[in-house]
């Protein structure tokens, strides 16, 4: 995502909401999936000034006015250690290839939305194949439901509450709702398109941890048992994702150019669904300080290896 799981019988992945989230359950047999990137923003509170300058500073990186902006099979193991997570090649190719994505502009409807996706995804399958192909390693873009009205999914049906996207492992989908990520965005206006991007790119950071084994790995800490061990290694999931939508975002600068305001408006938007307010064995997607932090970490760094949320203390995922 970032979003919440969709209901039974399989859990996704991406970004949270703002009341309890369905549990996440681990099914062997259909290989898990991991919540959206939806949500709506129920208030910031407490650091959010210190957010916003935080954006502003982040946005000093970014620079430029104005302006918005296929199928290789993976060999993603069955099984995976730790150091799939830990030490992937992913981590040893630097920068993302910019591709040159040029979005279309967002007007109100769901075709724009829809040909924003689109067109975003695209740009995705292509800056995460050269990236995979650095690394030596297979790759294969993942299938696209851009829904508009209810379905269902081997993850469970959707939309499910709070929930504008999800990433389901299962048949290696991302989902997104036309609609609903506009109405869990807390009223952000179209011209700031970096929030809906970062939903899309998102969602796609958990396929690239499916192809890459590391959602695999992810996947069998959960499966422990024990509620902190499953809650940290989540957030470690989570975190990684938004990290890697940032270093995306980040590579296409050149072509997506943000006012200070679009990138300003992504920083609160991130820093308003975090989950600090949720009971501890909720807690699986971080805090709004590092769920905004990681996404700032991955465009101000660039470089994969600053995404690697599996070798940092607990602090840095809490």
């Amino acid at each position: 995502m970032a979003g919440q799981y969709p209901p039974p019988p399989a859990p996704p992945y991406g970004p949270p909401a703002y009341g309890p989230p369905p549990q996440y359950r681990y099914v062997p047999a259909r290989r898990p999936p991991r919540r959206s990137a939806g949500g709506t923003i129920t208030g910031i509170f407490g650091g959010l000034t210190a957010v916003v300058v935080l954006g502003i500073l982040g946005f000093s990186l970014f620079g430029g006015e104005g302006g918005i902006g296929t199928h290789v099979r993976s060999a993603a193991p069955r099984t995976a250690s730790r150091s799939t997570a830990t030490d992937n090649k992913l981590y040893a190719t630097g920068a993302l290839t910019p591709v040159h994505c040029v979005l279309p502009g967002l007007v109100p409807g769901s075709a724009s939305m829809r040909r924003f996706m689109n067109v975003l995804s695209d740009c995705l399958d292509a800056s995460w194949s050269k990236q995979f192909k650095k690394a030596g390693m297979r790759f294969d873009t993942p299938n696209r439901v851009f829904w508009q009205t209810p379905g269902s999914s081997p993850c469970g049906s959707y939309p499910a509450p709070g929930a504008s996207a999800f990433y389901c492992p299962a048949n290696n989908t991302m989902y997104v709702g036309l609609t609903n990520v506009v109405e869990t965005s807390g009223g952000e206006p179209l011209s700031h398109y970096a929030v809906f991007a970062r939903v899309i790119a998102h969602e796609y950071g958990h396929h690239v941890q499916d192809r890459a084994g590391i959602l695999l790995y992810g996947d069998s800490e959960m499966e422990k048992g024990d509620t902190a061990t499953r809650t940290e290694a989540s957030r470690r999931i989570e975190l990684q994702a938004q990290c890697l939508a940032g270093s995306f975002l980040s590579s296409e600068r050149a072509t997506l150019p943000m006012t200070q305001a679009q990138y300003t408006a992504m920083i609160i938007d991130v820093r308003g669904r975090g989950d600090e307010r949720l009971p501890p064995d909720q807690r699986d997607h971080g805090s709004g300080r590092h769920y905004a932090g990681w996404v700032i970490a991955g465009f101000k760094g660039r470089d994969l290896s600053v995404c690697n949320t599996w070798t940092v203390p607990p602090s840095d995922v809490s």
